[in-house]
């Protein structure tokens, strides 16, 4: 246990926290959004699972983060993916009385699952460097004690979100386009893409794309999402409306 004495694993263990408490941000977004249909005691259930599951995922992804990153695409491809989580969340129908609450719990946890894997691609390779430097051979443990302190912020964060767009509605596009906005990022962060889009500074060579611009990925992006799941969301209340007025 000598470890503990170690300045250097403090140090670590504040940085990982302090990634992991920016990440939770966006986590208890998708949280939020993923289980505010659901009545009180299944959406506590599922915040629940889908926090604990998410977490524990993530921790298996730390330690292959150095591997899975190297593959070509890979962040581009989970920002497609967000944008259609972001798109679905916005556009999910609320009191969908055919479905099961154990049904829609299930749904709600394999979005969060999904979704919090794929916010994770960018942060959990420069946790594990941390965690590695500060740590040493005790490194997971640095990864485990991080996470665990952030599993509280995030269940009381998402759950705090749930009451605020169940109050006020329209805070559902805001969290829908910060969903929008992390996908946006991975498509500019992305190892193969980034370059192609605004060059790299590193070899000289130049994209399609001056590095100025690059805010107008994410921000396209966030449009993207929020009219998409706008227009999805008017078309479908006015085929109800359609079919109310036919009866």
């Amino acid at each position: 246990m000598e470890f503990l004495q170690s300045a250097a694993f403090w140090s670590g263990l504040a940085q990982i926290c302090l990634i992991n408490l920016i990440l939770s941000g966006d986590n208890a977004v998708v949280i939020a959004l993923a289980s505010r249909n659901l009545p009180p005691k299944p959406r506590k259930l599922a915040i629940l699972i889908g926090s604990g599951a998410a977490i524990v995922l993530r921790v298996i992804l730390t330690l292959v983060a150095a591997y899975l990153l190297n593959f070509p695409y890979l962040q581009a491809i989970g920002g497609v993916l967000l944008i259609y989580i972001g798109i679905k969340l916005l556009t999910d129908e609320e009191g969908e009385e055919d479905m099961e609450a154990s049904s829609n719990i299930a749904t709600a946890v394999k979005t969060i699952v999904i979704a919090d894997l794929i916010m994770s691609l960018d942060n959990v390779l420069a946790v594990a460097a941390i965690a590695k430097a500060a740590g040493g051979e005790h490194y997971m443990i640095l990864v485990g004690l991080g996470l665990a302190i952030s599993i509280p912020i995030i269940i009381g964060g998402s759950q705090l979100l749930v009451w605020v767009m169940n109050k006020f509605p329209p805070f559902v596009y805001i969290g829908a386009g910060l969903i929008g906005y992390a996908a946006g990022e991975m498509f500019v962060g992305d190892k193969r893409l980034g370059p192609i889009l605004f060059g790299n500074a590193e070899t000289g060579t130049h994209g399609l794309m001056p590095h100025s611009l690059e805010w107008t990925i994410p921000a396209f992006v966030v449009l993207l999402v929020v009219g998409v799941g706008w227009w999805i969301r008017k078309r479908r209340v006015a085929a109800v409306e359609g079919n109310d007025f036919s009866q």
